[in-house]
């Protein structure tokens, strides 16, 4: 079974009801705030001097030592994930983060450790040789690409045993413990039942942390996250590093979910978005939510974006010494002509009048796609054409349908997935305590 964490939430993630979905962020009107507990006082003095931009590269933790280099190479493996556009000023914000994901890291194999679970190198290595195949090279060639780019192989192998000896550490001591009774079963595939055909939505989510007094700094962070992705950084690495959700280690993925389960204000939002988009910073109890919408459905109802397309695409290319009134007349010619063509069979004539390129692919799924041109082929009938689309430097393009295989309609999880489902749910909920244990009794001395 592979453990991933899930958000605070959702209590059992797509499968639950709302009336079961439960906020960790959001304190009850009627339960005592955490900070009154603490008996603080209302006006804090310093004793000393604080300053709060002195951030501490290294740390040893109960004995095991991060180094500054440690630090430099995993943040430049956060950087790679991010396609290298991450700007100066992100990079410290991330190196903090880094830290922390390292000092956790940390904690998890020395728990493992205690517990005599050691993975062993060649499972390491064997991991580490399926990530490079990932990438499309050997593992040499792998190893090299990760140095060149500041980071190492050390740390990406680091990473994997940190991942690999927490996940066997929790089938060990948490797995175990889990019960899930077929009553539980049975009420959750009932409720999937009767919902069928109510819309759910795949979201995800970078949770900002923020008190009063701070709120506008955090704010303008969350700010500055969204023009970064919108930019072309990746949201699932931006939630890794910055999401203080339980989330971030699946890149702030809460699943399939809906918007009952989901706070009003982040409710509201995702119902407003397009796939594929992003919104934010929301307001919600105790700081702000950036969202992003993956994918969306509706339950037991077959997926329109499941979907699988035999497309034509046709493009035309254009002189860099042609004048803008010649590409524009050129490119509207085209597209008469493309919606003129009377299906895919004509295509070929087309091409020969534009000196346009034909390229064929009989097995595009509909998600596949960039999410605008999604929204387009749903709605099109074989033989039409999508508007043209493209520029001047990249060239414009049509996609004619030439068929499509529409997908089944869908089937609720079985019993064993809705159990899985809810043992790996209650599992990950007893990961996080674990980990803040472990936080807790560390001794930890930054350098």
């Amino acid at each position: 079974m592979t453990f991933k964490v899930r958000t605070f939430w959702i209590t059992c993630a797509a499968l639950a009801t709302a009336s079961t979905a439960a906020l960790a962020q959001t304190v009850p009107d009627e339960a005592p705030s955490p900070a009154t507990a603490l008996n603080l006082p209302q006006n804090i003095t310093p004793i000393g001097k604080v300053d709060p931009q002195v951030r501490k590269a290294t740390a040893i933790v109960n004995g095991d030592v991060i180094t500054g280099t440690d630090v430099d190479q995993r943040l430049a493996l956060v950087i790679l994930a991010n396609g290298g556009r991450v700007p100066p000023e992100e990079r410290e914000r991330l190196r903090v983060q880094v830290l922390r994901n390292l000092i956790d890291e940390s904690l998890q194999i020395q728990e493992a450790k205690t517990n005599d679970i050691t993975i062993p190198k060649a499972e390491i290595d064997q991991s580490f040789n399926r990530v490079a195949t990932n990438f499309r090279q050997t593992p040499e060639g792998f190893a090299k690409f990760l140095r060149d780019n500041g980071s190492s192989e050390r740390t990406m192998k680091r990473q994997i045993e940190g991942e690999l000896a927490w996940n066997r550490l929790l089938r060990r001591r948490v797995e175990p413990f889990i019960n899930v009774s077929d009553e539980e079963v049975k009420q959750i595939a009932d409720r999937l039942t009767a919902s069928k055909g109510t819309t759910e939505y795949r979201v995800g989510e970078i949770y900002l942390s923020a008190t009063p007094e701070n709120a506008e700094d955090i704010f303008n962070n969350g700010r500055r996250i969204i023009e970064q992705i919108r930019q072309g950084g990746s949201f699932t690495a931006y939630a890794r590093q910055f999401s203080e959700a339980s989330t971030a280690a699946v890149g702030g993925d809460l699943g399939w979910v809906r918007p009952a389960q989901l706070p009003d204000a982040l409710a509201e939002s995702v119902q407003q978005i397009g796939v594929g988009q992003i919104a934010g910073p929301i307001p919600i109890p105790g700081g702000f939510s950036i969202i992003s919408l993956i994918d969306k459905r509706q339950i037991l109802v077959a997926n329109p974006r499941d979907a699988v397309l035999s497309l034509r695409q046709i493009t035309i290319s254009f002189n860099p010494k042609d004048s803008d009134a010649l590409v524009k007349s050129r490119a509207e010619a085209f597209g008469k002509a493309a919606r003129d063509m009377q299906g895919c069979g004509g295509a070929d004539a087309v091409a020969k009048a534009f000196g346009a390129d034909i390229v064929d692919n009989d097995q595009i799924r509909v998600r596949d796609l960039p999410p605008g041109l999604q929204d387009i082929l749903i709605n099109l009938q074989v033989g039409q054409v999508t508007p043209p689309f493209g520029s001047r430097a990249d060239g414009v393009r049509v996609l004619a349908l030439c068929g499509r295989d529409d997908p089944q309609v869908a089937d609720g999880p079985s019993p064993d997935a809705i159990e899985n489902q809810l043992r790996d749910d209650r599992v990950n909920r007893r990961a996080q305590i674990y980990l803040r244990d472990l936080r807790r009794d560390a001794i930890i001395d930054y350098r």
